[in-house]
């Protein structure tokens, strides 16, 4: 599919260079991989681009669904799935005078003028997105209230779903950072030493006992995780208050 794609954009008017994003950029590339591709678009050309942009992930090849990247926040992204064989696509739109939102140093994969292109990739100021531990502090007393309301209420496979997102968004990430690792969630985590056997504690199933385990044991790798990085402001009455809100009458 990625020759495919390389050998069919040029024909496109539209297209200044196709590049490559994602794990071709950041490593572990192999068969099982999504292609993450960034097309950069002539300006006049956008809106057109944009309109088309589903006739032109369907001439690629079999494209079973697509749909736009509006639920993460990104509606120039555009979300396809080929086969058979099976294929997830992520083509995002960009407009080739805006390269500012890139994480990472993007590959240059086609360009109607490489020199000049590979020029101004190579000048983009990266700013990933770093979090520190006053991130993390601030978040994670609010979203364990929240996974504690849902046991209480009685709502498991709620509760069981705060508990994953608490997992990946705050416990993963201070693993792989503490590791010296790009802090990607729970992304291949299980190749970072030590983090398995500290997050499957964390894990539950869907009855009270197990929920109510994992939760306290969520937060007690929060803490000790924090205790490597404390945050300058640690929320007032935590986690005392919120242990108690659990533990107490409900």
């Amino acid at each position: 599919m990625l020759s495919r794609v390389v050998a069919s954009v040029p024909a496109d008017l539209r297209f200044e260079a196709l590049v490559g994003a994602g794990s071709m950029v950041t490593g572990g590339f192999d068969d099982e991989s999504d292609l993450d591709l960034v097309l950069l678009v002539r300006p006049d050309a956008f809106a057109t681009a944009m309109a088309d942009r589903r006739a032109f992930a369907g001439g690629l090849g079999d494209l079973l669904a697509c749909f736009s990247g509006e639920h993460v926040g990104e509606p120039r992204l555009l979300i396809c799935l080929y086969g058979p064989p099976l294929l997830h696509v992520d083509f995002k739109f960009v407009a080739a005078d805006d390269l500012s939102g890139f994480v990472e140093r993007p590959l240059l994969l086609w360009a109607r003028d490489p020199e000049t292109m590979q020029c101004r990739l190579d000048a983009l100021q990266i700013k990933p997105a770093l979090r520190d531990g006053q991130w993390f502090e601030d978040r994670t007393w609010v979203w364990m209230h929240y996974s504690a309301t849902k046991i209480r209420r009685g709502e498991y496979f709620e509760a069981l779903a705060a508990l994953d997102f608490f997992r990946e968004a705050v416990l993963g990430p201070m693993l792989r950072r503490q590791a010296g690792e790009r802090p990607r969630g729970l992304r291949r985590i299980e190749t970072s030493s030590g983090a398995v056997d500290r997050l499957l504690p964390t894990v539950a199933t869907c009855d009270r006992a197990s929920l109510v385990a994992a939760w306290h044991a969520s937060i007690a790798l929060y803490l000790d995780l924090r205790a490597v990085d404390p945050p300058p402001h640690p929320i007032a009455h935590m986690p005392g208050a919120l242990l108690d809100f659990l533990d107490g009458p409900a």
